[in-house]
């Protein structure tokens, strides 16, 4: 492939490597819009001037890793997904959890994401349930969609057989140490339809 000699023209590569920086992390099928083959990827790579993090996914070499790269290399992996339960947990600093693989929430008919780095453990939610307390944060460049502290909270109830209902008390336990709102909870149990299971629980803390 012959790139660009125009002098006010980037070229292709450094079309992409400015892509790369843009994004925090790149997505091959986002050269697609530029008409650039994919090839300039592996070429980037060969020269060191870019990294490749996982299936697709590519960061310019040298760029400072935060501590929630994983959680952005997820939610460019999977863009309408919702980081949820135990990373979610993790984000808002309730309870010790620290997991081991990235928890996202998505629609129950999505296509289920390839193995890959980093590891994902996906919960299907229905619509009302998946699009209820999301919060929006921008990391590394990337938009993260994370469930907020009271839907995580109640989204452990609902799935306390997969997590463990003494992740659940932990988080609830630390929910209201942190003066969590209780209406909220309330209206996110509602949502989540675990209000009769929280109510004991709740009622015994508060």
């Amino acid at each position: 492939m012959k790139e660009s000699t125009n002098r006010n023209t980037p070229s292709p590569a450094n079309r992409v490597l400015g892509l790369a920086r843009r994004a925090g992390i790149l997505r091959a099928r986002d050269l697609a819009p530029l008409g650039l083959p994919r090839t300039y990827l592996s070429r980037l790579v060969e020269k060191g001037l870019l990294e490749r993090i996982g299936r697709g996914l590519y960061v310019a070499a040298g760029a400072e890793a935060t501590e929630y790269h994983d959680l952005a290399a997820a939610c460019r992996r999977v863009p309408d997904g919702v980081v949820c339960l135990l990373s979610a947990l993790q984000f808002h600093g309730l309870g010790t959890q620290i997991p081991h693989e990235i928890w996202i929430a998505i629609a129950p008919s999505a296509r289920t994401p390839r193995p890959d780095a980093p590891p994902l453990r996906i919960v299907r939610m229905a619509e009302m349930a998946r699009s209820a307390g999301i919060e929006e944060h921008v990391l590394e460049g990337v938009q993260v969609r994370v469930f907020g502290p009271a839907k995580t909270v109640a989204d452990c109830f609902k799935f306390r057989h997969r997590v463990g209902l003494d992740v659940a008390l932990e988080a609830l336990q630390e929910y209201l140490r942190g003066r969590g709102d209780i209406d909220a909870l309330w209206r996110f149990a509602g949502v989540c339809r675990v209000a009769r299971v929280l109510r004991p629980y709740l009622e015994a803390l508060v």
